[in-house]
């Protein structure tokens, strides 16, 4: 299955198809979730950052390697 879900834009990648849409948002609604919860619970500014930090690295690295996978491009960086 070779399906295209994103392009490669500079560093970054776009989504171009329903699935790439898809992942995106779910990962914004995920991260935006995880920051509501953590930030109802935070005294301050850095408690709120050192606990949404975990939650927005996985996230956005798992969006990384995924749009990396679907990109079609067959060059990986060493």
């Amino acid at each position: 299955m070779n399906a295209i879900w994103f392009r490669p834009w500079g560093w970054l990648f776009r989504p171009v198809s329903v699935a790439g849409w898809l992942a995106v948002s779910m990962t914004l609604l995920l991260c935006i979730n995880a920051f509501a919860a953590i930030d109802r619970h935070s005294h301050s500014v850095s408690d709120t950052l050192y606990g949404v930090f975990p939650y927005f690295a996985c996230s956005f690295l798992l969006l990384n390697w995924l749009a990396g996978k679907t990109s079609g491009s067959s060059s990986t960086a060493p």
